[in-house]
């Protein structure tokens, strides 16, 4: 587990971009659970959660098109909400940091640590917004 101090700011670049922090495995259920569409994001500490995840989920927000709910899930740190939030990203194996799109509570699209790893925020953002204009 991390200190809330170190993954306090990481926390608040989402939830200040309109993000619900969920924190067990009650509130991950219910969200992914909504009609319409829901993102979910898998924090991290990691360099490429900083570097590019982060910043592409936030930049993929600023066209037409995007989820009716937003949601965050901390890795290493919500340890309950991350796991039920791996166990809707299946058959994904868990990675972090890691975006999920949801329709009606089903997964539609996913963004491994794989995809984000030597990916500009902008490649990130772009990948995010085809998925949106074809789900939401």
């Amino acid at each position: 587990m991390y200190p809330e101090e170190i993954v306090k700011p990481m926390r608040q670049e989402l939830v200040n971009a309109g993000f619900d922090e969920l924190h067990t495995a009650d509130e991950v259920e219910t969200t992914i659970a909504k009609e319409g569409t829901t993102l979910v994001v898998v924090n991290s500490v990691c360099g490429c959660a900083a570097g590019t995840a982060r910043p592409g989920v936030i930049a993929s927000l600023a066209f037409d098109k995007t989820p009716n709910n937003l949601a965050t899930v901390f890795a290493g740190v919500d340890a309950e909400a991350t796991a039920k939030a791996r166990e809707k990203m299946v058959p994904f194996p868990p990675s972090s940091p890691s975006v999920a799109l949801f329709k009606d509570g089903q997964l539609v699209h996913m963004l491994e640590r794989h995809h984000i790893e030597g990916r500009s925020a902008e490649m990130i953002a772009a990948n995010l917004v085809g998925a949106y204009e074809e789900f939401c």
